[in-house]
C-alpha cells in the first residue's frame, strides 16, 4: 500500500478495499483522527465504536478504495486520480457518488439534500425548512438541536427527514409514522394533537349523547385543561372523555383550580360523587388518552 504523507500522520495503515457502504457510495475512505482507522462513512465508524463519535469536520486524511492511497482530503485521488464523489464538501467531508440534490448550508454548518432551491434556512427552529413551511408552520427556539422524542438519537444531523406537527416539536418521520401505525396521535413531548382529530371528536360526539350517565353523574362538573389550544374550561363529566368547551377537543386533563370547583350540582347518592372526588383528587392530573380511544373507535 503506498503512502501520500500528510500532516499529523502517525504510521502507515493497512487498508481492506470497500466499495462504499449502506449509508454512501463513494471512492474514498474516511481517516479517523481519533483512531487513525480508516471507515467508509462517519457511521460506520460511530456504529464500530460505542465509546466515542467521530468529528467528520476534522478528518484530514481518506484513503484512495481504487490504490489504496492515503492523502490529505480532495476531490479526487493524488496518485489515480479517481474522483471521490460527484459531490464533495471539504467543509463536511462529505464524497457522494448518487445525486440527492446535495447543497452545504452555512446556517446549519452541514450538507443537506433536496435542493437548494427548494429549502429555506428557519433562524429560529435553526433547521432546513421546506419552503411551503416558511410562513405555516410553528417555530421554537433552537428546535432542531433537540433529539427525536420516540428514538432519542440526534434531529439536527440525522439523515432521516423530520416531520412538524402543528405543535412545531420536531420528530423522525419514520418515528411519526410507527406512532401512527400504532395508534398514537399526541406528541409526546406536550401531548398536543399531531393530526386533525375532528373524525374522532364528532364520533365521540355522537357517541356521548347515546350514551347518558347515571342520574347521580349527571350534574357532576370538573376543571380541564385542554393540550390543544391550551385554554381551561368548566365541563361536565363523561366516563367517554372531557370535551374542552374552546376547540370541542378531547385531547384534555383535568386540572385543579381554586376558582373552578371540582364538581358541582346535587347527587341522589352523596357518597358516590365523593368517591369521585376521592378516587381523582391527587397530585396527578387525569388524563384523557387519545391513544386507546381511537384504537377503541377503529380510527386510522
Amino acid at each position: 500500500m503506498e503512502v501520500v504523507e500528510s500532516p499529523d500522520q502517525s504510521e502507515p495503515m493497512e487498508v481492506q478495499p470497500q466499495n462504499g457502504c449502506k449509508h454512501y457510495k463513494r471512492n474514498c475512505k474516511l481517516v479517523a483522527p481519533c483512531c487513525n482507522k480508516a471507515y467508509p462513512c462517519r457511521f460506520c465508524h460511530d456504529e464500530d465504536n460505542e465509546n466515542h463519535a467521530i468529528n467528520r469536520k476534522l478528518v484530514k486524511e481518506v484513503v484512495c478504495i481504487q490504490c489504496d492511497t492515503r492523502q490529505i482530503t480532495a476531490t479526487q485521488c493524488a496518485k489515480c486520480e479517481l474522483p471521490f464523489g460527484n459531490y464533495v464538501c471539504l467543509i463536511c467531508n462529505l464524497f457522494d457518488l448518487e445525486d440527492r440534490k446535495q447543497f452545504h448550508c452555512e446556517d446549519c454548518g452541514m450538507c443537506r439534500v433536496g435542493g437548494r432551491d427548494n429549502y429555506y434556512h428557519c433562524k429560529t427552529c435553526d433547521i432546513c425548512l421546506p419552503i411551503k413551511l416558511k410562513n405555516s408552520h410553528k417555530c421554537i427556539e433552537k428546535v432542531a438541536h433537540d433529539n427525536c422524542a420516540v428514538c432519542l438519537e440526534d434531529l439536527h444531523s440525522s439523515r432521516i427527514p423530520s416531520h412538524i406537527p402543528p405543535c412545531g416539536h420536531l420528530i423522525h418521520t419514520s418515528c411519526y409514522d410507527q406512532l401512527h401505525r400504532n395508534g398514537h396521535y399526541a406528541c409526546p413531548l406536550c401531548g398536543a394533537s399531531m393530526m386533525d382529530m375532528t373524525p374522532l371528536w364528532q364520533q365521540m360526539d355522537e357517541e356521548i349523547a347515546s350514551t347518558p350517565m347515571p342520574e347521580e353523574y349527571r350534574t357532576v362538573s370538573l376543571c380541564v385543561l385542554c393540550k390543544d389550544c391550551h385554554k381551561e374550561s368548566k365541563v361536565l363529566y363523561h366516563i367517554i372523555g372531557l370535551k374542552c368547551e374552546h376547540c370541542g377537543s378531547y385531547n384534555t386533563c383535568r386540572v385543579k383550580d381554586p376558582n373552578c370547583p371540582e364538581s358541582t350540582g346535587s347527587t341522589e347518592d352523596e357518597s358516590s360523587g365523593g368517591d369521585l372526588s376521592e378516587e381523582e383528587d391527587d397530585d396527578e392530573t387525569l388524563t384523557l388518552t387519545i391513544t386507546n380511544q381511537a384504537q377503541a373507535n377503529g380510527a386510522s
